[in-house]
């Protein structure tokens, strides 16, 4: 007897299977994932392979898994506030790949390249039928817990948040359609409007894609924070008109150092996204009287604020959750060339072993060689 898992409602159980002789085994490949066991303990294991796709499912052989901010933060905290990794969960969200098998009166055909939405809600709630269908409280999420992720080699998902790449979208370009999503929804929220000056707290991965995003959309001039020289140094080389290095300031500081670096005016838009309080504070205060501050970072969940400040000047404080609607805009920017995805991937790694594996997060984790996205290629 040998000790395998099994997918059971999206968790992993330990089961016990009989050791198949070789003339008896399945004809089905093997399925090899990703399992975030515990806090800091990560390998790769086989896992069973996907049932038989339904109405409206396919099974697709993942090409491209980036890792994300949050994928590392589960496996070096095992959790992300409510959402806590109780039992083993495959990792990865930022996915894309070849149909394998369809279901039945799926459109999509077996060699279809595709890009896939993590997420997918219940379809009948109100927040569904409104179409905000982004804050489901039913929604399932790649590598949410207990929800398994898409760092393996055979996933099985609905066909309708599967979305097929054109030929000159590669399925890295595909994955990046995920943290892409982000910009592009922050953008909509926000209404950001062409020939105006936007404030990016943050220049990590999502604080690039946001600024790709909002010169797609015609923003004229980009002003950039961070603490980190070499990451300011990445959005300058990508694009970013103004950078500030904000290490050690407070609000206080960093509003001077922005409105000065502005010729002494606020910006039109705000996009928090490094999550820090000095950083919310500044963008309350450097926002044009009517403009909009998005809230995209997560951090301390108190904050002191200057909630005076947004009321007198009419400044529109706006939250995003992941996002909605947005993987046929950022298929559609790519294949155009009208943003370039494929300068934020520093680091790929052919994922073979347990080394391969830890040695991608080590890198997502650390920053290590000025990393901004490490996108796991998946072996054939």
């Amino acid at each position: 007897m040998t000790s395998r898992v099994q997918v059971i409602m999206g968790q992993l159980k330990p089961v016990q299977v009989r050791q198949l002789q070789p003339q008896a085994c399945s004809a089905q490949p093997p399925n090899v994932a990703a399992v975030l066991e515990k806090t800091n303990v990560m390998h790769l294991k086989e896992i069973p392979y996907p049932s038989t796709p339904g109405p409206n499912e396919v099974i697709v052989k993942m090409k491209a898994v980036g890792i994300c901010g949050s994928d590392v933060h589960y496996w070096t905290h095992g959790a992300i506030g409510d959402f806590v990794v109780k039992s083993p969960m495959v990792i990865g969200h930022e996915s894309a790949g070849q149909i394998v098998a369809v279901g039945p009166g799926v459109s999509l055909q077996p060699g279809d390249r595709v890009t896939l939405e993590p997420g997918y809600p219940c379809r009948t709630c109100s927040y569904c039928r409104e179409g905000t269908y982004n804050l489901c409280p039913e929604m399932t999420f790649f590598a949410t817990p207990p929800v398994d992720g898409s760092l393996t080699t055979y996933v099985k998902h609905p066909a309708d948040y599967c979305y097929k790449l054109p030929d000159n979208v590669s399925y890295e370009e595909g994955a990046m359609c995920e943290p892409l999503s982000v910009g592009v929804y922050a953008c909509r929220r926000c209404n950001v409007q062409p020939q105006t000056t936007i404030l990016i707290e943050g220049s990590g991965p999502i604080g690039l894609v946001v600024m790709k995003t909002a010169r797609a959309f015609g923003v004229s001039k980009v002003i950039i924070t961070d603490i980190s020289a070499d990451r300011l140094r990445a959005a300058k080389d990508r694009g970013a008109d103004i950078v500030i290095n904000t290490t050690g300031m407070d609000g206080n500081a960093v509003t001077e150092a922005v409105m000065k670096a502005n010729g002494g005016e606020r910006v039109d838009t705000v996009f928090e996204c490094c999550g820090q309080e000095s950083a919310t504070v500044a963008g309350i205060q450097t926002c044009k009287s009517g403009g909009t501050v998005c809230i995209i970072g997560m951090g301390n969940p108190n904050m002191t604020l200057p909630i005076f400040t947004v009321g007198v000047r009419e400044v529109d404080m706006r939250g995003i959750f992941r996002y909605r609607n947005t993987y046929p805009t950022c298929i559609k920017l790519i294949a155009s060339g009208a943003i370039n995805v494929k300068d934020l991937i520093t680091d790929r790694i052919e994922l073979n072993t347990d080394k391969d594996l830890i040695d991608g997060f080590t890198i997502a984790k650390t920053g290590r060689g000025n990393a901004i996205k490490v996108m796991f290629n998946m072996p054939e």
